[in-house]
């Protein structure tokens, strides 16, 4: 089994799939190290040499992934809040950061609505 980044890839997927399982790693970024390292993308995770797992270990190396990013991102969110900017406040609100309409949709973020009884006058 493939450890990469501290994340343990699933075993039958194809190599470029398997890498997308790293936060951080996207599929772009995938195809982007497999190119670097020459590694064929078709290739099974559980087939990978282990010449080729090393290079791509230090290809991984060269991006901000895992603990790392998700450090960097909840400091930006905790910035945003600190200065007060609006989407801070959004972030704060739990509501919808990035322009999205509220008045009927936004439930991931605004959570289930629950009904309250004997609320009728």
């Amino acid at each position: 089994m493939a450890r990469i980044a501290g994340v343990d890839l699933p075993r039958d997927k194809r190599i470029v799939i398997g890498l997308t399982y790293i936060f951080g790693i996207g599929n772009t970024t995938a195809q982007k190290i497999i190119e670097e390292t020459g590694v064929s993308p078709d290739v099974r995770v559980r087939d990978l040499a282990p010449e080729d797992e090393d290079k791509i270990r230090a290809a991984v190396d060269n991006y901000q992934v895992e603990g790392d990013l998700r450090r960097k991102v909840s400091l930006d969110i905790k910035r945003l809040q600190e200065i007060g900017s609006y989407r801070g406040m959004r972030h704060r609100r739990g509501l919808p950061v990035r322009g999205q309409h509220t008045k009927n949709n936004a439930r991931t973020r605004k959570g289930k609505k629950t009904s309250v009884a004997g609320r009728k006058k």
